[in-house]
């Protein structure tokens, strides 16, 4: 679990890839003081598993599943990456419950400045998780939704932000993992059940005036 308060910005020292799979190496000083293998880090939003660490760089594995469901696939050697620890039980919560597991990928169709916050429109495939003011994580980053339509949302960037994340760096036409708020799919997915459970149905409800 993660809360999308990117803590650092790694930088990729080399990829190793077989067909769908890779291997990445990434230099992060701030994530390895006290890492151990199997600790979760999350990598442009991505959870992913150490497998071998030293000084200030740590290796993980990317499996073919999240090799086509995420933008890690474009990354190359000296990319840099947000990196996020997993949250300690004892840490302050600063952003939003973020479970590291990428829901879609979005593209930046338009950026502009506004004073001193730097906008985005993101184009995505499913926008029925964004609400106004609501919470989404873009690469590992914890955002407020403030515009959203069928077919992408807005967010916007304050300076630290645009320092301290990679989200500062990117351009039209750039791609980004995108994490909708988990509690609004687990909402979801219980409202189906209970649906499912009681029959009560769009279409029935209309038949009875609703």
């Amino acid at each position: 679990m993660f809360t999308g308060i990117v803590e650092e910005k790694g930088k990729i020292i080399s990829i190793t890839q077989t067909n769908q799979a890779l291997q990445l190496k990434i230099q992060g000083r701030k994530v390895t003081d006290d890492v151990t293998v199997g600790d979760s880090i999350s990598v442009n939003g991505v959870c992913l598993t150490v497998t071998h660490f030293a000084n200030d760089w740590f290796t993980v594995d990317v499996i073919p599943e999240t090799f086509r469901g995420s933008s890690l696939a474009s990354l190359s050697a000296q990319s840099t990456v947000n990196l996020e620890r997993a949250m300690s039980a004892n840490g302050r919560f600063g952003g939003h419950f973020v479970s590291g597991h990428v829901d879609a990928v979005g593209t930046i169709e338009r950026t502009w400045q506004e004073d001193n916050a730097k906008y985005y429109y993101i184009a995505t495939k499913d926008t029925r998780y964004l609400t106004m003011k609501g919470s989404v994580a873009v690469d590992g980053t914890s955002l407020t939704v403030f515009g959203v339509d069928d077919k992408g949302f807005t967010i916007s960037l304050i300076p630290e932000t645009q320092a301290a994340t990679v989200l500062g760096t990117k351009h039209q036409g750039d791609i980004v993992n995108v994490e909708f708020d988990m509690l609004a799919k687990y909402m979801e997915r219980l409202l189906e059940t209970r649906n499912q459970t009681t029959g009560i149905t769009e279409e029935k409800l209309k038949q009875y005036g609703f």
